[in-house]
């Protein structure tokens, strides 16, 4: 990946780390952050070393949704785009950046989100596109859309939420554009944890080095097995457990780990 203004990306013993860098504009979306967004994942998805993915912002925004200040620039300079209206300019960024979060809740290894400061606008989107999140208490969510701007919750929001923390919760938080704090999203259910900031990068760091050590396909069946559960009806879901289990008990994974409790080890899921 070549060198991005708003974007770092590294990875250290099998944990790919995406970071969000605009810091002293507390990371808003952009064209820097959907190029260098684009190009992490497209890393990660192609890179057998890596097992799995923090990420992350920088300073005291994990990110701030959209950039604001430029679109009032193309509101009282409306010659100055050459996207034609603004919505269409917006509209181009979000089928954009849209793949972005269908890319992160596809990867094939989990993603953990380390929510460092304000998840706001189409930051909340982004920031619920882990697997996991966890958030430092100083952290909040807030989604003003609907009372400041008139418009609605994007990049995954509306349909994260409502299955997350129910519509009652959504529809209050969306309509009076409150800030939810990390530790009422962990008491709602939203987020895995919420943990003090200044142990945020360590908990996160060590979560995501735990999910590296599971076996490779894990993350798929979970994912795939809890989303058939929203549509299934208990028979379904019971014939859809037998079939993957009847099929997974007969893999190298399962015989590790049968073998790694009868040894009195930890398992080894990333042998040759």
């Amino acid at each position: 990946m070549t060198q991005n203004p708003a974007v770092s990306f590294a990875i250290d013993a099998s944990i790919a780390t995406i970071s969000l860098t605009d810091d002293k504009r507390m990371n808003p979306l952009g064209d820097a952050v959907i190029e260098g967004m684009t190009d992490a994942v497209n890393r990660i998805r192609d890179d057998k070393r890596v097992r799995a993915v923090i990420l992350t912002g920088r300073g005291r925004g994990f990110c701030v949704g959209a950039d604001l200040a430029h679109y009032r620039q193309l509101i009282d300079q409306p010659e100055a785009s050459a996207d034609g209206t603004l919505g269409e300019y917006v509209g181009g960024l979000m089928a954009r950046m849209n793949p972005v979060v269908k890319a992160l809740k596809d990867l094939p290894v989990p993603v953990v989100c380390a929510i460092n400061g304000v998840a706001a606008g189409g930051g909340v989107g982004l920031a619920l596109a882990g697997d996991l999140v966890v958030a430092a208490k100083s952290s909040y969510f807030y989604l003003p859309f609907f009372p400041s701007l008139g418009a609605v919750p994007d990049m995954g929001a509306t349909w994260v939420l409502p299955r997350a923390i129910g519509y009652a919760r959504t529809l209050g938080l969306a309509l009076t554009g409150e800030k939810l704090p990390a530790q009422k999203a962990q008491e709602w259910g939203l987020i895995w944890a919420c943990v003090d900031d200044e142990r945020l990068e360590a908990e996160s760091t060590r979560l995501a080095r735990q999910l590296a050590a599971m076996p490779p396909h894990a993350i798929g069946e979970a994912r795939a097995v809890f989303a058939a559960a929203e549509k299934n009806t208990l028979a379904q879901q019971l014939d859809l457990e037998r079939a993957r289990q009847m099929d997974l008990v007969n893999g190298g994974s399962f015989a590790e780990g049968v073998r790694a409790f009868s040894e009195r080890r930890p398992p080894n899921f990333h042998r040759p």
